[in-house]
């Protein structure tokens, strides 16, 4: 039988350790980067997500009990003090970037859209993560509320997270949303907290598409109407030029397409700048951008960035980091196996696995053959999960 590593290594691999190096000197590592490094860092943070630790003397204690299959990897068992100050005072920008490059990595292997046309589509949206005010101060949005922002674009390729800004709750998304620097004839969707006519025009000069959904209040005249087909659901299809105060801040046609949903009979009203695709594929566009709902609930059920192992601004932000780089490592490794099985189904497997000695094809052997797991004495060592009633499937 050929030697295999545990599983945890074989995920860990997916990260090129000279790239580690490159962007450990860019980011710094401050003081008893010898004794701990960023690598054994990132591990560790790894390491309490996939294993589901909520508290620093958990995660450490887990990962001592450990330590003999982790030599390898160049990871030693490190003090409570020890971690906590790195999470609290190395730079979180590090794991940003290991971040951005692992979504490269990641999207080289991910299938792409669901429809035909080529452009790049993204979702843009923000989620917040509720905080204690009186254990994060830093984080105020409210008289008795604290709390972060995930500003996040989600690639539709692959359902993959392109860019993700952390910033306190209290902070709007369109800011965000004004720095971003999306590839020419890309389509981006957003929902009716992104409307800013400013923006509108910014992106129609730079050749970028964007779909959302038009205000009630919002002014305009109607330019031209075209013909639409009744039966798909569609009420009309105009060509508009916005009118109003503001509207000097889009001096270009805009297209308005109202929509009524067959199944609820909710009318949607449409915007873009986008004149080439039928009216059917933006309302189809538009109702993709449900995937980043799905994506926000996804790493808030099972990724561990609700109770965070720091206080401090920099600790917070490193930790929901090395989350996503978890949800990256799973897309990466599902994408490579070129599995069918639902992402949570895909991770609650390596949970139960994460320090077994054996492949991922051996893991997980096709339904109907004996599982590798079963030994002589049809004792099951719990390769396979539990089916669940309700799965989110990505």
């Amino acid at each position: 039988m050929a030697h295999c590593n545990t599983i945890f290594h074989q995920m860990l691999k997916l990260i090129p350790r000279h790239v580690l190096g490159k962007l450990e000197t860019e980011h710094g590592t401050g003081r008893k980067a010898r004794t701990f490094t960023r690598w054994s860092q990132l591990v560790h943070l790894i390491s309490m997500q996939l294993t589901a630790r909520v508290s620093l003397r958990d995660g450490i204690s887990s990962l001592k009990a450990r330590i003999k299959s982790l030599y390898h990897l160049g990871v030693k068992p490190v003090a409570r003090s020890t971690f906590s100050d790195a999470n609290n005072g190395r730079p979180a920008g590090f794991f940003a970037a290991v971040f951005a490059h692992m979504y490269q990595r990641c999207l080289a292997h991910a299938p792409r859209h669901k429809f035909k046309f080529k452009n790049k589509l993204y979702s843009l949206d923000a989620t917040t993560v509720s905080l204690c005010l009186s254990l994060f101060p830093w984080a105020s949005f409210r008289r008795t509320k604290a709390g972060v922002k995930l500003h996040t674009l989600l690639d539709h390729d692959g359902y993959l997270p392109a860019f993700v800004s952390i910033t306190p709750a209290r902070e709007h998304e369109i800011k965000k949303a004004r720095a971003l620097n999306l590839p020419k004839g890309s389509i981006v969707v957003e929902d009716l907290g992104y409307t800013d006519y400013a923006w509108y025009g910014q992106l129609t000069a730079q050749k970028i598409f964007f779909v959302t959904r038009q205000k009630r209040n919002a002014r305009y005249r109607v330019l031209e109407g075209r013909p639409v087909n009744t039966a798909l659901g569609l009420v009309s299809d105009e060509t508009i030029q916005l009118t109003g105060a503001k509207a000097r801040e889009c001096p270009k046609p805009l297209r308005r397409i109202v929509y009524q949903d067959p199944e609820t009979s909710k009318v949607y009203v449409f915007l873009t700048n986008h004149f080439r695709l039928v009216a059917k594929t933006i309302a189809d566009i538009y109702k993709e951008r449900w995937q980043i709902e799905i994506f926000f609930r996804w790493i808030k059920q099972n990724l561990k960035i609700k109770a965070f192992i720091g206080n401090s601004e920099n600790a917070v932000m490193s930790q929901i980091y090395a989350a996503l780089i978890v949800y990256l490592l799973l897309c990466y490794t599902k994408f490579l196996c070129n599995l069918s099985v639902t992402l949570q189904n895909f991770m609650r497997v390596l949970q139960l696995n994460l320090f077994r000695t054996c492949s991922l094809q051996e893991l997980f052997n096709p339904p109907g053959q004996m599982p590798d797991n079963m030994n002589v004495n049809n004792q099951l060592t719990m390769s396979w999960p539990i089916r669940t009633e309700m799965v989110l499937a990505l």
